[in-house]
């Protein structure tokens, strides 16, 4: 049955839409530059895809870091205590320098060494190159505002998210259009074009987030000097809250690269075909990623409070909104997909690629909108944040030594290991609703 308590559909709606606006600028900025390149050139669209598969490592760190700030500081919200959230979100900006720091030097010293992962054809690797060049400027920035917006959401603000989503995709869709073709006078840059509009838009974000939390965020009134004060308990309880779920995060960050990796050594037209089908996929994922981030959200405050009875009500209510939810959106991904395969001059070979690949992905978003959710959202977000680990760690083990033998040994198709790799995302539902409904993933985080 689901919930009559009015304040959690509230709730959850607030939450579910500010990380879906958050997240569809990152994938909207991806998808204006694959659109606009696609049209430009399939070799720069191939270059570019190759870059975005160390970008969404990137991402999978930083969500991470920032996931693990919301966990624990969703509990200390929920006991009405403001300060320890303030705390957590220092470390969080702290572990988001570090890392994106040091991924921003890897691909200074190996940018080469870093494309050759993804693509054996050189044109490609050098258009990637170039991409990568501008856009490695981009991280930290980015690392910053992810915990910015996190924190901001745990304290339920979450208007900024929306707003400066739509600044961004405008600053960049502009850019694009006048410098990857050259228009007006100015120069055609190609791949720089669409590196230096991103990286702009990456900028304004920053800017734009940073002055709202620490001047007009009127709920936790976080100011500078709170990042420059690490609290080295807090510190030991975030890195043992958040490790299992940084961990998890690499491991489907590394998963989606090594699916590239495989599929760009088999065909040419292999990782063009997956860039047009996996731009729109992870644009339509972002509403399941909301909701998983409202569930986390409002799990941890209400075992925060300490009321079981509501819990075990939203876990329920949760569950079948999941569902609704996948449905809507396989629905939506089978109605855009030949409008959008339209839109860029690739060969037949490719499109017709692209629409095999489409086919698996609408399976996959329906049952990823369920079992994705409830992994992430609900059993994290209770304080469990071990299980999701662990299940990654069993299905990877099976799909990418299965693939990698089927793709290099016995020379089976790029579709069929386009179904491989995807096929967790289906067998995962079934561990998902047997842990969700048994309530052994309740864990208080918090310290007295």
């Amino acid at each position: 049955m689901l919930t009559r308590d009015k304040t959690f559909y509230k709730s959850f709606i607030a939450l579910s839409l500010a990380l879906m606006a958050e997240q569809a600028v990152i994938l909207s900025v991806n998808l204006a530059d694959n659109v606009m390149l696609g049209s430009y050139s399939e070799s720069a669209l191939s270059g570019v895809a190759a870059v975005n598969q160390i970008q969404f490592v990137l991402q999978q760190l930083v969500y991470g870091v920032a996931n693990g700030v919301i966990v624990l500081g969703s509990q200390y919200w929920g006991q009405n205590r403001p300060d320890a959230v303030k705390k957590l979100s220092a470390i969080g900006l702290w572990c988001n320098l570090v890392i994106t720091l040091l991924l921003f030097m890897a691909v200074s010293l190996f940018p080469r060494g870093a494309l050759g992962l993804f693509t054996r054809d050189e044109g490609i690797a050098e258009q990637g190159m170039a991409y990568l060049s501008i856009m490695r400027f981009s991280y930290v920035c980015f690392g910053f505002t992810a915990v910015m917006l996190g924190t901001m959401r745990i304290a339920g603000t979450v208007k900024i998210a929306l707003r400066v989503s739509i600044l961004s995709l405008v600053i960049n869709v502009a850019i694009n259009f006048l410098l990857i073709p050259g228009r007006f006078g100015l120069p055609e840059l190609g791949v720089r074009g669409a590196a230096i509009g991103t990286l702009t838009a990456r900028l304004v974000e920053f800017f734009v987030v940073a002055r709202y939390m620490f001047r007009r965020e009127e709920q936790l009134q976080m100011k500078g000097a709170d990042c420059l004060r690490l609290d080295g308990q807090m510190l030991r309880d975030y890195l043992r809250v958040s490790a299992p779920i940084i961990f998890a995060s690499i491991l489907w960050g590394v998963s989606n690269a090594v699916q590239t990796m495989i599929l760009g050594h088999m065909d040419n037209s292999a990782i063009a075909a997956q860039s047009i089908s996996a731009t729109p996929f992870q644009l339509l994922k972002v509403t399941s990623v909301g909701a998983a981030s409202a569930a986390s959200v409002i799990i941890g405050r209400t075992i925060g409070s300490g009321d079981m009875d509501r819990l075990k009500d939203y876990t329920r209510t949760l569950q079948v909104l999941f569902v609704m939810i996948g449905a809507a959106l396989a629905l939506l991904y089978t109605l855009i997909r030949f409008p959008l395969l339209a839109l860029y001059r690739v060969s037949p070979e490719t499109r017709s690629m692209a629409n095999a690949f489409m086919n698996i992905q609408t399976l996959v978003l329906f049952t990823m909108s369920y079992q994705m959710p409830v992994n992430s959202g609900i059993i994290r977000g209770g304080g469990d944040t071990r299980f999701m680990m662990i299940l990654d760690i069993i299905s990877q083990l099976i799909m990418y030594p299965l693939a990698l033998v089927g793709a290099f040994t016995l020379g089976w198709p790029p579709l069929a290991i386009m179904f491989i790799v995807n096929s967790d995302q289906v067998f995962k539902c079934v561990p998902a609703f047997i842990r969700v409904n048994s309530y052994r993933w309740v864990r208080r985080l918090t310290r007295q």
